[in-house]
């Protein structure tokens, strides 16, 4: 019998430690070739680390939440094999994206020109083929349950679970190591079809409740937690929040839908928003900028790189449409859809998660009145987007339905004057007001 010792891999990119999120396996286990033991985090990126031979499971070198070193022992292995020599074997880092250049930053006063060429098609993430390294993914999984059996799934395995209210532990697995794919989910909800509910009178008693769970904040969620801290520590925030008409752009919207329903994306006010807040940059460049509080810069920048906070299963992530001033509204839209897509499959990439120049943050229906968003540092600025609404209106001493909507915004107090936060939402407005003027040169 061999030991085998997989240790934590290097991930690249000058990363010496990562965050053990997930075990997949415990001591006494059997393991198969490739399949997964733990999950590792740096970042927001994810690497799944899988077994590069077949044997137990003899101990693991950490708890969920702890930080270990790249190279330090992840977990040891015994499997069948000629001698007894104790092998140490590093797992090869997954591939990483190249972050992006760095956008040129504007001179001081100099106008910014939004290109007109079309940006190059995103290359998607490569798929990992067995034996190869494991995959970087953005978002952390929940936390495993240590005392009991989990069943091995992707995101994805597990959302459409949720979807069709199915129990992973019911689920005859048919995939590699023990793994449930998504055949093994359509199959179960197919054969195990939902209950009709009981027409009897039902009667409600109330109790107390008792109990308490305690669960550790790690992975994606702890990653959330210190980047808001660290932008509320470190930026003093200034809100600003106005109303808009936005009847007239809800109706181009309907009409541009109408018109292309067969053949481009469906628009939502996002791109349109988005259209506006590219010209109002155009007007107040200080707004779409990086504040290098540590050197004391503030770096502006003609491209608008073009933050999208997004809601995933494992929390708030903020996928980045490059070059936002070379896009039109479907473009946009396409754009949009496919990173939020990818972010909530754990599939974003690291590039796809960073760069970004202002932040549009929206809740959709949920949006509420108004809202106070926390910027994304080090950027100066946040647009937050609130519900709209039918609302009467005076016009000319009559009162008329129109749909309102409030944009809450927070601006950088140490880099954005209140004024200037003022006038580039009232630039904002303008534009979303008169929708005709975002397409006039």
């Amino acid at each position: 019998m061999g030991i085998r010792v997989i240790k934590v891999p290097d991930i690249g990119e000058g990363i010496a430690e990562v965050e053990l999120v997930q075990w997949h396996v415990k001591p006494g286990d059997q393991v198969v070739e490739d399949q997964l033991l733990a999950d590792v985090m740096t970042d927001k990126a994810t690497v799944e680390v899988p077994s590069s031979v077949a044997g137990t499971v003899v101990s693991l070198g950490g708890e969920v939440g702890q930080t270990l070193a790249v190279g330090a022992e992840l977990i040891r292995l015994e499997f069948a094999g000629a001698g007894d020599g104790r092998v140490a074997v590093a797992v090869p880092a997954a591939p990483v994206a190249t972050p992006a250049a760095a956008p040129r930053p504007l001179p001081p006063v100099a106008p910014m020109a939004a290109p007109v060429a079309a940006p190059p098609a995103a290359m998607p993430p490569p798929k990992p083929i067995a034996p190869q390294p494991p995959r970087s993914l953005a978002g952390a999984r929940p936390k495993a349950d240590l005392a009991t059996d989990r069943p091995i799934a992707s995101p994805s395995v597990r959302r459409r679970a949720w979807e069709l209210d199915v129990d992973l532990k019911a689920v005859a697995p048919t995939g590699p190591g023990g793994r449930i794919t998504h055949a093994d989910v359509e199959a179960h909800a197919a054969a195990s079809p939902p209950a009709a509910p009981s027409r009897a009178a039902t009667v409600v008693e109330y109790a107390e409740r008792s109990g308490e769970e305690a669960i550790p904040v790690i992975g994606l969620r702890r990653r959330i937690a210190i980047k808001m801290q660290e932008s509320k520590r470190r930026i003093p925030h200034f809100a600003y929040v106005e109303e808009i008409d936005v009847t007239e752009v809800e109706a181009l919207r309907a009409q541009l839908n109408s018109k292309w329903a067969d053949q481009r994306p469906r628009l939502t006010l996002l791109p349109l928003l988005a259209r506006a807040i590219v010209l109002a940059v155009c007007e107040h460049p200080m707004v779409n900028a990086r504040f290098d509080d540590d050197a004391g810069v503030v770096t502006r920048y003609g491209a608008v790189h073009l933050g999208v906070a997004t809601q995933t299963p494992n929390g708030l992530m903020v996928p980045v449409v490059q070059h936002a001033e070379a896009r039109d509204l479907w473009l946009m839209a396409a754009e949009v859809a496919r990173l939020a897509q990818a972010a909530r499959a754990g599939r974003a990439t690291r590039t796809e998660l960073s760069g970004s120049t202002i932040t549009i943050s929206s809740l959709g229906a949920l949006g509420g009145i108004a809202s106070t968003p926390v910027i994304n540092h080090p950027e100066v600025a946040i647009v937050g987007v609130n519900r709209i609404v039918e609302r009467p209106l005076m016009r000319g001493g009559a009162i008329i339905a129109r749909q309102m909507m409030n944009l809450s915004s927070s601006f950088d107090h140490r880099v954005v004057d209140g004024i200037d936060a003022a006038r580039f939402i009232q630039a904002v407005r303008g534009y979303l007001e008169c929708p005709a003027t975002m397409f006039v040169a």
